[in-house]
């Protein structure tokens, strides 16, 4: 793992540090590469439901700005099948005994953000 020290004695404590005279190229550079590896490796959605997810947002978007009213009733109707459908599918996780690292992996997270992730399905 890099590291990319800081003279902290040279840099004030109140000045971001894209502000500050600092090379952020490298510390940049491997989080991208990061982000590449775990979108890599985690699940891919299918062609149609990827589609249909940039639709429901598209509609989403511009019902909050036209019509509030009808955007928040979509995803208050949008909680109550998240709601269904994550139960089922945390289940099946459960039951198929299906490693928590694997799971991270597949959602492209770490093990605790998977761990809290399916347990807010299991107990709603």
């Amino acid at each position: 793992m890099a590291e990319y020290p800081l003279d902290w004695r040279t840099l004030d404590d109140q000045t971001p540090l894209y502000e500050a005279e600092v090379d952020l190229a490298g510390p940049i550079a491997d989080y991208q590469a990061h982000l590449t590896v775990v979108r890599d490796a985690a699940v891919p959605l299918p062609e149609p439901l990827t589609m249909l997810q940039n639709a429901l947002l598209e509609n989403l978007e511009t019902a909050a700005v036209k019509d509030p009213l009808v955007a928040l009733k979509a995803l208050a109707d949008l909680r109550y099948i998240m709601a269904g459908v994550g139960a089922d599918a945390a289940l099946a996780v459960q039951v198929g005994r299906i490693p928590m690292r694997t799971v991270a992996t597949a959602l492209g997270t770490s093990e605790a953000a998977a761990r809290r992730y399916l347990n807010s399905y299991r107990h709603t």
